[in-house]
């Protein structure tokens, strides 16, 4: 059969990409303080949809309270922000 009717004409569909779900630090200033931020707890916060593959903290806005946050990944920004305002940081295995 020749190439070009083997070759998909609609473009490509990868079935191990992994969906990574996105949280801002001006989002987490709005939870009170000592709070210990987990995936459920954002899930009820409605701050993302549901569990996906991962979430990431990104380093958009500013914090001021103290919490302690859980996640699989995390920007630099979004780190350095955490800490600055007396936080932690807990990185999850995926």
């Amino acid at each position: 059969m020749p190439l070009i009717r083997r070759v998909p004409k609609r473009g490509f569909t990868n079935i191990f990409k992994k969906h990574i779900e996105t949280v801002n630090v001006r989002d987490l200033d709005r939870l009170p303080e000592g709070t210990v931020v987990t995936l459920e707890l954002l899930v009820q916060q409605k701050l993302i949809r549901k569990r996906y593959d991962g979430v990431k903290v990104l380093g958009n806005g500013e914090l001021k309270t103290k919490l302690v946050v859980q996640a699989h990944a995390f920007s630099e920004t979004a780190k350095s922000k955490i800490e600055a305002a007396g936080g932690r940081v807990e990185e999850l295995k995926a």
